[in-house]
């Protein structure tokens, strides 16, 4: 949901962080540059914290006081210096699918799009100081050219070094762990802020994914008004007729359903934005006596894929919702849909290092550039299938599919047990031989936010509601679980998805209510 942003000044006036002179002096100010956060902290008007809580609130998403991060400076690998110092923003974290931003402009989310798609990773942004961050931009990039290791701002907290196992220079300790970033529990602030419940973004050893640890008094603080605890919202209701569906198709391919295929008729799913295009290859292969199915976006052909399983996919790089790359590395990293070979066509990449690139990253079989020769896309074709036919005879497709459902089941039970680390590893092991069933990524989300690893709740149920767009209790969730990391306009957002997929009037006005307070 999309809403005017209040400007900062008012905000700071209701915040009381300001008074009306003072902010009317900066305003007047004709000599003054840079933004209004800035301009008033460095002219002393308002403390870094409180400009942070006010940007906070103007934009929606949690604030980041970088004088206490520590940063890998491996990480800035993601982004060239010259993008960071253009656009503001500077990668604070780096976690699997998942990178962290420091930004002074949330609203460029073209930019922040361009990069979740350039990274293939879920961009969460945080709203930093534009001055502050300008400069810890140039001295980080600066210290990585140099070859430093990490970048230490100068008040992070001795407890984040002893964590990460390096010294207040930068030098490493016996113990090797990775990034730090610490927050109060509006997301921005030292640990000194007389807030007093204070949150820590750890990577320890070992560890899987990015999880809110407490300091002091609780972890991600939550206004009773708004939201319930997550705990509260698990219930074993959530975990009922488990064995009914992996998966559902909740929204239909191009031109409905599609028909069974004949016997001995491969099939072939068709994946292109460009309607001409799809149209002109899915011709050609129906007359190459083919079975073809045709998708225009990323989610439609993921479920296409899990509800058909075709022998082959000719895959475009760029489509909307989801990323050919993102839907190749799904594909090919897992059990049950691995073997199905990759045909990747693109206008915009080109070359044989781009090729072998995709091949070694992706698992993408073949690679051609558009335009491309009909006799060259039919000789893949014919390779393609001819090749897969053993892999297919080798991966017995229903067998893999009643293992996913064993491993949901075997999850569920071990819940039930009370054995909750069980459960994740038996519900991992079912994402791994089918990630396309939502109920396993859906159930996988609801026991990592019970155990408080946040964004790794939220990366599991944003796939869940993905792969089934109608699921109210995905929905609901992750409403709670992005109010609980500070994410205000996301969780909006979820609120009112939420509100569209209640079952009942009850619901609806429940979820209303939550969705107003968020307001």
């Amino acid at each position: 949901m999309q809403q005017d942003k209040k400007p900062l000044g008012r905000i700071l006036l209701e915040q009381r962080a300001v008074s009306a002179d003072a902010l009317d002096r900066v305003l007047s100010d004709k000599g003054a540059s840079g933004r209004l956060a800035s301009r008033l902290t460095d002219q002393g008007v308002i403390s870094e914290v409180e400009a942070l809580k006010g940007l906070s609130e103007q934009h929606g998403i949690p604030g980041i006081d970088l004088g206490q991060v520590c940063l890998r400076l491996e990480d800035l690998d993601l982004l060239p210096r010259e993008i960071a110092e253009k656009h503001l923003i500077l990668p604070v974290l780096v976690r699997d699918d998942r990178l962290f931003i420091a930004t002074a402009n949330p609203r460029e989310t073209k930019v922040i799009e361009e990069l979740e798609f350039v990274t293939g990773k879920h961009v969460y942004p945080y709203v930093a100081l534009e001055a502050i961050l300008k400069r810890v931009i140039q001295a980080a990039y600066t210290r990585k050219a140099r070859g430093d290791t990490f970048y230490i701002g100068e008040r992070c907290p001795q407890e984040v070094l002893d964590r990460l196992g390096i010294n207040p220079d930068g030098s490493r300790k016996a113990v090797e762990t990775d990034a730090v970033t610490t927050t109060d529990e509006t997301g921005v602030g030292p640990p000194t802020a007389p807030t007093g419940k204070i949150t820590a973004l750890v990577m320890r050893d070992g560890a899987e994914s990015m999880e809110p640890v407490p300091r002091a008094t609780s972890a991600l603080v939550v206004d009773d008004a708004t939201s319930r605890s997550f705990d509260e919202e698990v219930r074993d209701e959530d975990f009922c007729e488990l064995s009914r569906e992996l998966s559902v198709v909740t929204e239909q391919p191009i031109g409905g359903a599609p028909e069974a295929a004949a016997e001995g008729v491969r099939t072939v799913l068709v994946v292109d934005d460009e309607a001409d295009i799809r149209r002109m290859v899915v011709r050609l292969l129906q007359a190459h006596g083919l079975r073809v199915l045709e998708a225009d976006r990323g989610m439609t052909a993921l479920r296409l894929v899990k509800d058909q399983c075709p022998d082959l996919i000719v895959l475009d790089a760029m489509l909307p919702e989801v990323h050919g790359f993102e839907i190749a590395r799904r594909i090919k990293g897992s059990e049950r849909y691995g073997a199905i070979p990759i045909i990747m066509v693109s206008a915009v990449y080109r070359g044989w290092r781009f090729a072998e690139d995709l091949k070694d990253s992706y698992g993408v079989d073949h690679f051609l550039e558009k335009p491309f020769r009909i006799e060259e896309l039919l000789r893949v074709v014919d390779l393609c299938l001819s090749g897969s036919e053993a892999a297919h005879a080798a991966n017995d497709r229903d067998t893999v599919g009643s293992q996913a459902e064993q491993a949901l089941n075997a999850g569920v039970a071990a819940y039930r047990a009370g054995r909750i680390d069980d459960a994740i590893s038996e519900l991992k092991r079912g994402v791994s031989i089918d990630p396309l069933a939502y109920r396993l990524h859906f159930h996988l989300g609801l026991l990592f936010g019970k155990q408080g690893k946040v964004f790794d709740a939220i990366s599991e149920l944003e796939r869940a509601i993905e792969l089934n767009s109608k699921h109210f209790a995905a929905a609901k969730n992750l409403a709670i679980l992005y109010q609980k990391a500070g994410f205000r306009n996301r969780a909006a957002e979820m609120w009112e998805r939420a509100l569209r997929l209640a079952p009942d009037e009850q619901t609806r006005l429940t979820v209303r209510e939550h969705l107003l307070n968020l307001l």
